[in-house]
């Protein structure tokens, strides 16, 4: 694995306003393999990517669910 490539680097992630406050890793990812919780202000943004793992995730308003 080279340096700027990270497991979840391709992984997208579409939130809703129920899964606020947003935190990655999500609940019922594997600990044993995850980084530490680090919560992502994507109800400012609309869309936040995870400094550790690079996963994307893009919040969904309530007419897109």
């Amino acid at each position: 694995m080279t340096e700027d490539t990270t497991p979840n680097k391709e992984t997208r992630y579409e939130i809703t306003p129920k899964d606020l406050p947003l935190h990655c890793p999500l609940p019922g990812a594997s600990l044993w393999n995850s980084h530490p919780r680090v919560f992502l202000p994507i109800d400012k943004s609309g869309e936040e990517r995870c400094p550790y793992c690079g996963a994307l995730y893009v919040l969904l308003d309530d007419a897109e669910q």
